[in-house]
């Protein structure tokens, strides 16, 4: 699919291809790419580039075109483990025109973010920092996230959470690894600005797109530390859970020990024999008497050797 934008009264609004400053490929099909390599001057490395996920970003210069990989976040996806994923941009400034190829549907060249636009470079700068805006927007649900798997791992000994937030950790990393790979291709675009004919206000603007990317590292990375610190707290909670309810089990089990053998001999005609001189409601409500002393005394015994273990250890 293309979408062919001019620029008007600071805006960008779809026109035909004839008056088109902008072009976007979205997911381009085989006729498309011929278009795009014939007719735009690109060449077909740099289209697979701007189509592969895995592409690492760059920013190249020739005779008459900029050439950038840019990468950006994809729609966060919700299955069995949230994952949060990216994917390359294509920008190729070619001829005082913009062409931009994706594999998955841009954002709208509109809203706030995209006024003022007099020169297709301005779109270029404008859509590198909605880049920069999405990858702080799922920055700040990564964050929530974390925090709502750590009140469940709290109570939980399911490794569906765990998972969870293992995938987060790992999304984290690719979005440090391509934010770092972005602020790379802003620091060569900002050092051949000028030979570019970047005006001062593209200039300023790609100076505060610069400082934004940083800053946006810095954030994934902290969080990127933060998760892993928790991650390894909460494996340690989960030990202990799971200590906590083995310890459980054993005091049970214990207590019933002797519980069940007074009750397999309170269940045998043996104890009625034993008894017949007594009423069955006497004997049988000694036994039951009995059985409950047993079982409360096993457990304070129980319970005052454990705590004395821990103290031992503490």
């Amino acid at each position: 699919m293309k979408r062919f934008y001019a620029l008007r009264n600071g805006t960008a609004v779809e026109t035909d291809s004839a008056h088109a400053n902008v072009v976007v490929f979205v997911a381009p099909d085989e006729h498309e790419k011929q278009e795009i390599t014939s007719d735009l001057g690109l060449d077909p490395r740099d289209l697979e580039s701007a189509l592969d996920p895995d592409e690492i970003s760059r920013v190249e210069f020739s005779a008459d075109m900029v050439s950038l990989i840019w990468k950006r976040p994809k729609n966060a996806t919700v299955d069995e483990e949230l994952r949060f994923d990216v994917a390359s941009l294509g920008l190729f400034l070619h001829r005082n025109r913009l062409v931009v190829i994706t594999d998955e549907p841009t954002v709208p060249l509109s809203g706030k973010l995209f006024q003022g636009l007099q020169s297709p470079i301005d779109v270029l700068l404008r859509l590198l920092l909605e880049t920069v805006h999405h990858y702080l927007g799922h920055l700040k649900v990564i964050k929530q996230i974390t925090v709502e798997l750590g009140n469940k791992l709290s109570a939980s000994m399911e490794n569906r959470y765990f998972l969870q937030m293992f995938a987060l950790g790992e999304s984290l990393i690719y979005y440090i690894n391509a934010i770092d790979a972005n602020g790379a291709a802003l620091a060569k675009l900002r050092a051949n600005a000028e030979r570019l004919g970047f005006t001062s206000g593209q200039l300023e603007s790609l100076a505060d797109l610069t400082l934004d990317s940083q800053q946006c590292s810095r954030q994934a990375q902290i969080y990127s530390s933060v998760l892993s610190g928790l991650m390894d707290a909460r494996g340690t909670i989960i030990n202990n859970n799971v200590s906590l309810l083995l310890k459980n089990l054993t005091l049970i089990t214990v207590i019933f020990l002797p519980l069940n053998l007074i009750a397999s001999i309170g269940g045998m005609s043996e104890f009625t024999m034993m008894t017949q001189g007594v009423d069955w409601r006497v004997s049988y409500s000694a036994l039951t008497i009995g059985m409950v002393i047993t079982g409360w005394v096993s457990f304070v015994a129980l319970v005052r050797f454990f705590d004395r273990r821990q103290t031992r250890r503490g």
